[in-house]
């Protein structure tokens, strides 16, 4: 393909999503790689030859550029010299293009340690977190600056599949969305074989990310072994149908969620109550008009009532949803934890779901920090082995021989003990473990006698259900949940990473 079909169908893609309009301004997430490197290219194609116009956006005197680019590398930290050589690339390709360049250093490694996530997931909150800082330092009211993301059509079909294995909705089946808040993504009308060929036809190479490579990441595999084997094995317009698909799932998704809001604004309320020191979110609906509704639209009432409290929560599945809608048919009072530190209760004549915001005397550099690390419901011994995070977690049924292991970072629980979904998070307010005799303890009692630094004990893990500790990740077990001549099934649970803990 020519690289002027490239350019006229980023550009009719702009168009279609009015992504740009004259006066705006473009920051590029520039990794080096040929997606972020073609995206460069082509928006400084068309900056070149737009018309300069004033703020009315009529031809005439210049008042500022019709497309002003910058660009933002963020050099992660985890590939040595090959980080280096990426930094220097971009520098070098900024200079021959004559547009601007911040490059930014972030300790990514060091951020998923503190916060027990993986370096995929800790590398794109703070890439975004860098992005955003750009432009808020580059913003001017009068004058948008966007965010442009190299995301393509491959990487679409990747996001689509991976949700599909998660369990997602239709929002997730639906993929990546061409317009995001502030973040643009011009590319995702076009193939990565196209993005390629018209890199080369500018006469530009790119940086190769080694990691790319490595199977190590879910979409790594799916890119490197499951999208082939579809294309090659079951149908050569695999990735084309996928797409497809995705679009209707859009449109389906979009329907549904118009639907779901008329019965809100109908029958659901929102209200802010304060407990002691903390304020609780509640979205509440009538449980008579949520039971009226077909299980697609229960679904999607049960979606924005959470979208209100707690925008952008992506650890919800199908799973939490059988949750609420069961709940809605059980006594008052009946409740169930989900994932946010959000929960649901049935009360009279309402469904009600509930977030507890941050406590006002936690310091504001606290209260920024993701609490949740990770929500799940307890695996079931058929499942087989469990990954959330750094653990892993596996439930069998106990042989009475079987010793009971004594490593700091493997430990065992009573199955049967844990009746709600498991967290693994940093401390919040009300935690507690329970003591030898029945006590309890709470959580910041424990880790103040334990003679943890003050500043450390926000970067502690614990396994958790609601606010009852299984286990302090490098300390101790809860004294409930500990494994006795009783115990049928167990919950074996591995950390792996226990340097960053107290191990």
């Amino acid at each position: 393909m020519e690289k002027e079909e490239v350019k006229r169908k980023v550009w009719a893609f702009i168009e279609e999503h009015k992504m740009l309009t004259p006066g705006d301004r473009v920051i590029v997430a520039l990794s080096g790689g040929v997606d972020s490197v073609c995206l460069l290219l082509v928006l400084e194609e068309f900056a070149r030859e737009w018309e300069v116009c004033g703020k009315s956006g009529q031809k005439g005197k210049a008042d500022f550029p019709a497309l002003e680019i910058r660009a933002v590398h963020v050099n992660h930290g985890l590939r040595g010299l090959e980080a280096k050589r990426d930094e220097e690339f971009v520098r070098v390709l900024c200079g021959r293009l004559g547009i601007a360049l911040e490059v930014m250093c972030r300790d990514v490694a060091g951020y998923a340690r503190k916060r027990g996530i993986s370096e995929e997931e800790a590398g794109r909150i703070v890439r975004y977190h860098a992005l955003e800082d750009a432009a808020k330092r580059w913003g001017e009211r009068c004058r948008p600056v966007w965010i442009g993301v190299a995301h393509h059509q491959d990487d679409q079909a990747e996001t689509i599949l991976h949700h599909l294995m998660r369990g997602s909705g239709l929002k997730g089946l639906a993929g990546i969305q061409p317009v995001q808040g502030k973040k643009i993504r011009p590319l995702l009308c076009v193939r990565r074989q196209e993005i390629q060929e018209y890199v080369r036809a500018r006469g530009i190479s790119w940086c190769e990310d080694s990691s790319n490579r490595s199977e190590t990441y879910t979409r790594n595999r799916i890119r490197r072994v499951l999208i082939p084997y579809l294309t090659e094995q079951v149908n050569s317009r695999a990735v084309e149908n996928i797409l497809h698909a995705g679009e209707i799932f859009r449109q389906a998704d979009q329907y549904l969620a118009a639907q779901a809001d008329i019965v809100w604004q109908q029958a659901g309320r929102t209200q802010k109550e304060s407990e002691e020191k903390d304020v609780v979110l509640k979205a509440n609906l009538d449980v008579g008009m949520f039971l009226q509704q077909a299980p697609i639209i229960q679904s999607y009432l049960i979606r924005h009532m959470i979208e209100i409290l707690l925008p952008g929560q992506k650890n919800i599945t199908a799973k939490h949803f059988r949750q609420v809608q069961d709940l809605a048919c059980k006594p008052s009072g009946s409740r169930c934890d989900l994932p946010g530190g959000m929960r649901a209760i049935r009360r009279y004549g309402e469904i009600s779901i509930e977030y507890l915001n941050v406590s006002q005397d936690i310091s504001r550099e606290k209260t920024s920090r993701p609490n949740i690390v990770s929500e799940f419901l307890l695996p079931s011994p058929e499942e087989g082995v469990f990954l959330a995070e750094n653990m892993e977690l596996r439930a069998f049924f106990r042989k009475k021989e079987t010793k009971i292991p004594k490593k700091q970072y493997t430990k065992w629980f009573d199955y049967d003990k844990i009746k709600g979904m498991l967290s693994v998070r940093t401390r919040r307010p009300g935690d507690f473990l329970t003591l030898p005799g029945g006590g309890r303890k709470k959580l910041n009692r424990f880790l103040i006698d334990e003679k943890i630094p003050r500043e450390q004990r926000d970067e502690i893990l614990v396994l958790a259900e609601g606010n009852q500790v299984l286990w302090v990740v490098g300390y101790r077990i809860s004294e409930y949940y500990k494994i006795t001549d009783e115990t049928h099934m167990v919950l074996q649970v591995k950390y792996y990473g226990g340097e960053a803990y107290g191990g």
